[in-house]
Parts: C-alpha cells; sequence; structure tokens
C-alpha cells in the first residue's frame, strides 16, 4: 500500500481584478493515484470553459478564468485526508 501523499506547498491567498485569471497551486509530497478535488465554497470544481484542473506530478493547479465578483470566496483543495484553503 502506497504511503498517503502529504501537501507540501500549501495554497496561497490570490488577489485579483474582476476580469483576470487566478491561478491556485498546491504541491503533494508525491504523485497520488488519489482523486484530488478542488472547490469554491461548498462547491465542487470541475474543468470547464471557465476553470482549468491540471495536474504535472506533485502539482496541482487551478486556474480561475475572467473571475466575477461572485467567484469571491474559499478555495480548497483536497485529497484524501488532507485538504488545504485560501
Amino acid at each position: 500500500e502506497e504511503p498517503a501523499a502529504t501537501i507540501v506547498e500549501r495554497l496561497k491567498d490570490v488577489a485579483t481584478y474582476e476580469g483576470e485569471d487566478a491561478v491556485f497551486e498546491c504541491r503533494l509530497s508525491q504523485e497520488t493515484a488519489q482523486d484530488a478535488q478542488w472547490f469554491l465554497g461548498d462547491v465542487p470544481l470541475q474543468s470547464n470553459e471557465m476553470n482549468e484542473i491540471r495536474v504535472q506530478g506533485t502539482r496541482h493547479s487551478l486556474i480561475l478564468r475572467k473571475v466575477t465578483l461572485e467567484d469571491c470566496g474559499s478555495i480548497s483543495f483536497k485529497v484524501g485526508q488532507l485538504s488545504s484553503a485560501a
């Protein structure tokens, strides 16, 4: 059984202007088969034309495109029992 990954680089708060993209990044101690999930408040985010979710090795990124005031709030990243929020 693989040891559980830990979050080695936590999310940082991002301030941006309306209409710009907001980029959130989290880095894990290892690549993991566990599903990682991004949330805006309590709403799980999917990759679509407004949100881009990327995984490159241990780095997990979320790009919110052309943010609006409605996008203001808490972003969280969860994998297994771990979570980080900004």
